[in-house]
């Protein structure tokens, strides 16, 4: 009786039960941390606000360029000044008391350390030398300017480099010689435009030091006076020297004097005949290179 009653019951609740739907798999979307989902809300709204170009100049820049050329430009404005060597050094090579500032085309002498030692300045496009430039550099001991366009040097520029041992102006337009510092050992003006009277008469004779003098390629007519004893090295090679005289490199009123120390005189080029003043060389260990016939 019992299972009868079970069976009946079951044959009337079993239509009432929903039938279970096959299984399916959910299509869902499964995403790593920080990818997509990150691009798909805030981050990608971040990157779209950050890529937004800014104009500055006629040029299109990201928010970061406009912001790091904001900082450059308030540190560029600020103008060079004797009080720094920033600017300086940051256009010129600055290395241990050196500085080297060489075809970045300046066209004046650029504020320096006040350690400057030695200046190279070659194959710029320097006009001028002003008695400002080197006022508080007295520490210089080598100046080189070859291959520039230096028309002028200002009275006093070089006068109290009382340590300056060598100076170049090598291919320049120079017309005249400066006042060069007592101490100098060796000074290069080859090819510029130097006439006799540009040169005065006791310019070298107080150069106890110098040792080495080069003149070449000028437009010089006559032999510079009163050289020093010290000279070893005297280029003049391709100038206009047409007249030599007695007392040029020797002493004509002392016949024992000898020039110990001359080791080269370079004449060639020029229009004098060497051979036509034999006693000019009287007092020199060896000839002057140069036409003798």
């Amino acid at each position: 009786m019992e299972i009868l009653q079970a069976t009946f019951l079951l044959f009337v609740f079993l239509p009432l039960v929903n039938p279970a739907p096959p299984l399916q798999q959910e299509s869902l979307q499964f995403y790593e941390y920080d990818t997509d989902v990150s691009m798909g809300s805030l981050t990608q709204q971040d990157y779209e606000m950050q890529s937004k170009d800014i104009r500055k100049d006629g040029t299109n820049v990201s928010l970061d360029t406009s912001l790091m050329l904001q900082n450059d430009d308030s540190q560029l404005n600020v103008p060079p000044t004797k009080d720094t060597n920033l600017p300086t050094c940051l256009l010129c090579v600055c290395l241990s008391g050196s500085v080297y500032c060489e075809e970045i085309d300046i066209e004046a002498v650029p504020p320096l350390p006040k350690e400057t030692a030695y200046l190279y300045a070659r194959f710029n496009k320097i006009k001028r030398i002003a008695a400002s430039d080197f006022a508080d550099i007295t520490t210089l001991r080598r100046i080189d300017f070859s291959g520039n366009r230096i028309e002028e040097i200002e009275d006093g520029a070089f006068s109290k480099l009382l340590l300056l041992e060598e100076l170049s102006l090598a291919e320049n337009r120079l017309v005249k010689l400066p006042v060069l510092p007592p101490k100098l050992t060796t000074f290069n003006a080859n090819q510029n435009r130097i006439k006799s009277r540009g040169i005065k008469a006791n310019a070298f004779k107080k150069l106890t030091n110098l040792a080495y003098l080069y003149l070449g390629h000028n437009a010089l007519e006559s032999v510079p006076l009163n050289l020093p004893e010290s000279l070893r090295i005297l280029h003049l090679q391709y100038n206009n020297i047409t007249t030599i005289t007695d007392d040029t490199f020797c002493k004509s009123n002392n016949t024992r004097y000898i020039r110990t120390r001359m080791d080269e005189i370079r004449m060639e080029g020029n229009p004098i005949i060497l051979a036509k003043h034999v006693n000019a060389f009287s007092c020199l260990r060896m000839l002057p290179v140069g036409t003798y016939y």
